[in-house]
């Protein structure tokens, strides 16, 4: 319970100063978090990849693939009693990931034909440019 007073408190007070929550950021993803998002992202990749029309989406689908496959390659690296631990960029590669997704997010609708995929990619795309986002302002 004194977590979520704490977690009340913090974000009524900078609200009362006129911080917004991103400027807050209380807290880092867990890797554990951040290995659950990337992987499920990875899911939606694939299946947008096999749906995709053109070649031009296939390629831009791939690149992003391969950028996620080489982060997630090295976190599963870790230990499993280091996963609770906050999460930071370890490849090069997902830096410049960021500008893709961002991309991938706005054409979304031209790339991803498929509706099922579709919802679920924007649900779970949210969330990694948030985690993305995040490690950016670090």
């Amino acid at each position: 319970y004194f977590r979520l007073y704490l977690t009340v408190f913090l974000y009524v007070s900078a609200m009362l100063i006129g911080l917004t929550l991103k400027e807050v950021n209380m807290s880092k993803p867990s890797i554990a978090h951040v290995m659950n998002e990337f992987m499920a992202f990875g899911e939606l990749l694939d299946d947008a990849y096999w749906e995709a029309s053109s070649i031009e989406h296939k390629d831009f689908i791939y690149d992003i693939i391969s950028l996620f496959s080489q982060e997630v390659a090295e976190l599963n690296k870790l230990s499993i009693q280091d996963h609770h631990y906050p999460y930071e960029f370890i490849t090069e590669g997902i830096r410049r990931a960021i500008s893709k997704v961002t991309s991938l997010e706005h054409e979304l609708g031209n790339i991803v034909q498929r509706t099922h995929t579709l919802t679920d990619m924007k649900e779970v795309l949210s969330n990694v440019l948030a985690i993305l986002e995040g490690q950016a302002e670090y």
